[in-house]
């Protein structure tokens, strides 16, 4: 007779507003137990941003244009890390050679919506563009321009409006692309249907998907504001928690090792 039973297998993990801190923690998991691809994601996108940084710095609407679809296509440079969490769900690591394997399929419902989020970020930096131009009394040019005429004005008004027109003309990027993504590089589906999901994600689950949403851009605040070196680690360790986001909100049957299948809870 067996006095210890057998461990059952995971169940489905509703989603709470604790949810995304449970993400986190289980991206930090899978970030420590296979961390070269991650750092090396990490690394390789710090490094884009220095380079936007050098060559637009005296440029402030060149660096915002550059920085907002830098920072809004990210996440599909970042797919080849959803499979590197969905093979650590089977209890496997897999090294960089297969996540370029990934990138070299040219999936071009990837490369599409790539296009359509820099189309988005190109969008925000031209109504940015104007908002500002059209409210500032002073022209701006350069990012110290910027810091001087809006950031650091004593007056209440441009700056506060900007930021919230920016997360305004966030959210539905957000919305768009928070589980289409990972869906994207689990499945077949066209962008339509995975879009439509990820709102459907998102309207089943406001608190949590919005608490999420904040993390992730302070979670980037603080990368960037650390000379972009944070980067390093909180890109690889967002995509990772994104995965298992993805896994909680459409219930995806995850594979245990042993050959289990299980839904949900990443």
């Amino acid at each position: 007779m067996n006095d210890h039973p057998s461990p059952a297998p995971n169940m489905p993990v509703p989603v709470s507003l604790g949810s995304p801190l449970r993400w986190l923690a289980l991206g930090w998991a899978d970030l420590r137990r296979n961390p070269a691809p991650g750092l090396w994601h990490g690394m390789l996108l710090a490094a884009g941003g220095w380079l936007l940084l050098w060559g637009a710095r005296d440029q402030f609407w060149l660096l915002a244009g550059a920085f907002s679809g830098f920072l809004i296509v990210a996440p599909i440079l970042a797919t080849g890390l959803y499979h590197v969490s969905r093979a650590c769900n089977s209890g496997r690591c897999v090294g960089m050679p297969e996540v370029i394997a990934l990138w070299r399929s040219g999936d071009g419902r990837l490369v599409r919506f790539g296009l359509l989020l820099g189309l988005a970020g190109t969008g925000w930096v031209l109504t940015s563009a104007g908002l500002i131009t059209l409210w500032s009394p002073e022209p701006i040019h350069k990012p110290i321009d910027f810091l001087r005429h809006v950031v650091l004005v004593r007056e209440i008004g441009l700056f506060e409006v900007w930021l919230l027109l920016g997360a305004l003309l966030a959210a539905p990027v957000f919305a768009s692309s928070v589980v289409a993504i990972p869906m994207l590089v689990d499945t077949s589906v066209p962008i339509s249907m995975a879009v439509t999901e990820s709102w459907r994600a998102v309207a089943n689950h406001p608190a949590p998907m919005a608490f999420w949403a904040v993390l992730i851009g302070l979670l980037v605040g603080l990368g960037m504001f650390t000379a972009l070196l944070g980067l390093v680690v909180v890109i690889p360790l967002i995509a990772h928690a994104s995965w298992h986001a993805y896994c909680d909100l459409t219930q995806r049957p995850v594979s245990l090792p042993g050959g289990i299948e299980s839904t949900g809870g990443g």
